[in-house]
């Protein structure tokens, strides 16, 4: 009786162990090369970071604003002076989502703005974008966004 107890049990286990082989996924643990070259600014937390730009030269990115991200932080770095033309553009067209604030490189801010956003940028150094929804208005915004970066040279 022993002998068939434990028979059926390590049946069982085996049997669960296949299971878990099918329902795995078929991806890597690891990004593929295609994955890695595939250059995109998206949001990982709270935060996305515009490292690279598009084929017309602007920074582009996806974020989402829902209520456990109910800000969220642009950074970009800008090496050069000039003017700074961004732009938030929400999926479902119109929505109460804007730049609440601008931090410059020597810690001072600015704002709140709109959707649309032209500043000059009149320091070298990190650039933080605050992107949240108007306090002074109901309804915040949940939902997904594009967001453009265009730094125009001086």
């Amino acid at each position: 009786m022993k002998f068939f107890l434990i028979l059926l049990i390590s049946i069982f286990f085996f049997s669960c162990h296949l299971k878990e082989k099918e329902n795995a996924p078929a991806t890597a643990p690891y990004p593929t090369a295609t994955e890695i070259k595939k250059e995109e600014n998206i949001q990982i937390g709270d935060n996305i970071q515009m490292n690279f730009k598009n084929e017309e030269g602007f920074y582009t990115g996806e974020g989402s604003l829902d209520s456990i991200h109910s800000r969220v932080y642009i950074t970009f770095k800008s090496e050069d002076l000039g003017t700074l033309h961004a732009m938030i553009v929400p999926t479902t067209g119109k929505g109460n989502i804007r730049f609440n604030q601008i931090i410059f490189p020597d810690k001072s801010s600015d704002g709140p703005f709109g959707m649309d956003l032209k500043i000059p940028l009149k320091q070298k150094g990190d650039y933080i974008l605050v992107i949240g929804h108007s306090l002074m208005a109901d309804n915040p915004y949940f939902g997904k966004f594009k967001v453009q970066l265009e730094n125009k040279k001086e």
